[in-house]
């Protein structure tokens, strides 16, 4: 009887176990963010790793590579508003965003799933996201900052937009300030960074007020910073000091708007239907029986009238070349009797005078005669013999 007492409590711990954990894992978290104010939410490492089965050995610390997975539950993506960022398997991931007023009143879910790349197992759990209404929204002043030395997860540190908005909020003075969205500079069109130690790619900054731009932040409006920011130098602002101890932002790139004077635009979008087609009675498919369709005049117009013609060129061009050939005997028939003579006359005139000019009387030119050296005494032979063709000699 304590056998089976025995056995039943240990089998009663360890249902209690398992529904405990897929509780945990199952279980949903409730977030309360306003619109128009930015959302950051931080998927923790250390809440997951209680999911999964520990190291092999006691008492080694749990350092699995955990990623995570986030999208719109019964959908495959996030809302478009909603970001997800984890640069390393070993890192933390961060949920961020600005929710619009559309959603006010409308709960959220996201499905989180957990992948533990060392056992290959996952966990999930909801993230139900209640939008609520912001005490003034939207804030009518925003100014977006561009910050190079920063990359997006560093930024959304609480400690590091922390201090970011306590250097805005001494340059600006407003009443109230919030972060409105951040932004990577890669989602902007930015490139990736080189390999390089501190070299960041840069994230955007907007921020919203109730009180007009300080003069500081108007400074880059100014003609002369205009000026030096179309020849790539660095605007002068004088409250540049204030953040340069910790952000280096890129001024040139400030946007300050006021939205009581932006004309906004209406977009007439059509009424969408019921999605249902009109009834158009049965659908009725071609019939099989098709008629036989007629390619002679086809082939006739692509391939038998070009052949046809290439065929007539061909013949015309070989009875010109070679049938249209006129010979010595044909040529001499056809011209007078009179211009035989006379060519046939200056033919031999021609003869004549070339087997005369061989058998004149010239005299020997210089470079023919013999050379005498006056110091040895001996005599040269001319360079051309005596039987050389005179009638090619040099005159």
């Amino acid at each position: 009887y304590d056998r089976n007492v025995l056995l039943t409590s240990v089998v009663f711990k360890m249902c209690v176990s398992v529904v405990t954990i897929l509780s945990r894992s199952h279980a949903d978290r409730n977030v309360y963010p306003s619109a128009g104010v930015l959302f950051v939410h931080v998927l923790e490492r250390e809440y997951f790793k209680g999911e999964f089965p520990p190291y092999p050995k006691s008492g080694d610390p749990s350092n699995d590579p955990i990623t995570f997975n986030t999208n719109l539950k019964g959908y495959p993506d996030r809302p478009g508003w909603l970001r997800y960022i984890q640069r390393t398997p070993h890192s933390d991931g961060v949920l961020y965003g600005s929710p619009t007023a559309e959603h006010i009143g409308k709960p959220t879910v996201i499905e989180i799933t957990a992948y533990n790349r060392r056992t290959f197992e996952t966990a999930r759990h909801n993230l139900v996201i209640n939008i609520k209404a912001a005490e003034e929204f939207p804030l009518p002043y925003q100014a977006e900052f561009y910050i190079k030395n920063m990359n997006v997860e560093e930024m959304l540190a609480s400690e590091v937009l922390g201090d970011f908005l306590g250097a805005v909020k001494n340059v600006w003075q407003p009443e109230r300030l919030n972060a409105i969205n951040i932004t990577s500079a890669l989602d902007r069109g930015g490139r990736v960074p080189l390999p390089i130690n501190n070299l960041k790619e840069g994230v955007y900054v907007m921020v919203g007020a109730d009180v007009p731009f300080s003069s500081c932040l108007r400074e880059v409006e100014s003609p002369h910073n205009q000026l030096r920011c179309s020849q790539e130098m660095e605007p002068v602002i004088s409250c540049d000091k204030k953040f340069r101890a910790q952000f280096h932002i890129d001024w040139c790139k400030i946007s300050l708007v006021d939205i009581n004077k932006v004309v906004p635009v209406y977009v007439t979008r059509p009424e969408p239907g019921t999605g249902i087609l009109p009834e158009f009675g049965e659908y009725k498919p071609p019939s099989e029986s098709l008629k036989s369709r007629d390619y002679f005049s086809d082939f006739l117009v692509t391939l038998a009238v070009p052949s046809a013609v290439a065929l007539v060129l061909f013949f015309i061009l070989g009875y010109t070349m070679c049938c249209r050939r006129e010979g010595v005997e044909k040529r001499n028939m056809q011209t007078p009797d009179i211009q035989l003579v006379h060519h046939s006359s200056i033919q031999k005139s021609t003869k004549e005078l070339r087997s005369m000019s061989k058998n004149r009387e010239i005299s020997w030119p210089l470079s023919t005669l013999p050379v005498f050296n006056p110091v040895s005494g001996e005599v040269v032979p001319p360079i051309h013999p005596d039987n050389y063709e005179t009638t090619s000699m040099p005159l």
